[in-house]
């Protein structure tokens, strides 16, 4: 007898929930032992210093997770999915992009050479055939040349993986709005047919909620407060990166056509992505390097306009929400997806322009 494919997601998701919460105690403690900790400086919000290696276990449970349900699948006689070049690459990339993060967060690398393992990982998709092939009649544009696809999808990978870690601002904003990216693609995946991506999804979510209650949750003082750190929020742009891309794929072999598939990446990838591009121009026309750090980002925005910060992140997810909503009736409504690009970018200017307008002067 089948047992519903959904069961299968679930057990991902609690195996690798249940992996991440047992044994983040562990890991704090050993944060603590060698003063592994994000130091507080004129840039920073916290006040304290906090172990910063709370996403270490993103990419291992997430394993686990994929590993043990494949495991239940077999042993009930379920029939596994297919695996081939893409999953050695995407798997290469992701321990390529985790060793980078883990040394980032240890010892400190500077901007560029991260940067420059983002473009190396990022190539991987295309290797293994994972790119943008189709851009489904958005500005005209149908079916892109082999070489269109390629730039485009190296260049949209290391925009999302910046992206998210340039939005790991204050407490419990990247996990939350990868949370909500990933449940979509989850879903997006399941109606297509896709398991193993929306397991991957399912799994991921899992240790992500995990570190959410101990970033929002923890206590300074008993040790249980952690950052996901750059090791966190490179595996989980990389991870979103590829669940995007393959997902805007076009792929005729195993699905029908599907005309709205782009714009959906697009929804779910929206608010940090435009605020990563928002930043990298603000910087270029005020002449600064694009490596600089600052506080222009549009948490910054919401705490100068004089939120809390708990009230900032529910601000920012809400955006999230209002815009992916909000697509979705446009969608709904068989408009062009330049209008739903249009709409999207003068809400989010509108924001922008309100909170520089009510800043708090400090």
């Amino acid at each position: 007898m089948s047992i519903p494919l959904i069961i299968f997601l679930i057990s991902g998701f609690l195996v690798s929930l249940l992996l991440t919460f047992v044994g983040m105690p562990v890991l704090l403690r050993l944060c603590q032992q060698r003063g592994i900790y994000d130091i507080p400086n004129e840039r920073k919000i916290h006040h304290n210093k906090i172990p910063r290696m709370g996403g270490v276990f993103f990419a291992p449970a997430m394993i686990v997770g994929v590993v043990v349900s494949f495991l239940l699948m077999l042993a009930v006689g379920e029939q596994l999915p297919q695996f081939g070049l893409p999953t050695f690459f995407i798997s290469a990339g992701l321990f390529l992009i985790y060793i980078i993060g883990l040394f980032d967060d240890m010892l400190g690398l500077s901007a560029k050479v991260k940067f420059l393992v983002q473009i190396v990982t990022s190539l991987f998709f295309p290797l293994c055939g994972v790119c943008i092939n189709n851009l489904y009649g958005l500005f005209g544009v149908y079916e892109l040349p082999l070489w269109a696809g390629y730039l485009l999808t190296v260049f949209i990978s290391v925009v999302v993986i910046n992206a998210i870690n340039l939005i790991d601002g204050i407490d419990g904003l990247a996990g939350s709005i990868v949370f909500i990216a990933l449940g979509g693609f989850a879903w997006e995946f399941i109606h297509i047919g896709v398991f193993s991506y929306a397991l991957m999804a399912a799994s991921l979510m899992g240790t992500v909620l995990a570190f959410l209650y101990y970033n929002l949750f923890g206590r300074v003082e008993r040790n249980t407060k952690t950052f996901m750190g750059d090791t966190g929020s490179l595996i989980l742009g990389y991870a979103l990166a590829f669940l995007g891309i393959k997902y805007a794929m076009n792929m005729h072999d195993v699905v029908p056509y599907r005309p709205n598939a782009l714009l959906i990446s697009y929804s779910l990838l929206l608010l940090p992505t435009f605020d990563a591009g928002r930043v990298a121009v603000s910087r270029l026309y005020r002449g600064v390097s694009m490596f600089h750090a600052d506080k222009t980002h549009i948490h910054h925005k919401f705490l100068a306009a004089g939120l809390s910060m708990r009230w900032a992140l529910v601000a920012v997810v809400g955006m999230q929400v209002m815009f992916i909503v909000l697509n979705f009736f446009i969608s709904e409504m068989c408009l062009r997806g330049e209008w739903m690009i249009l709409t999207d970018l003068l809400i989010y200017a509108a924001v922008i322009w309100l909170l520089n307008y009510f800043k708090v002067e400090s």
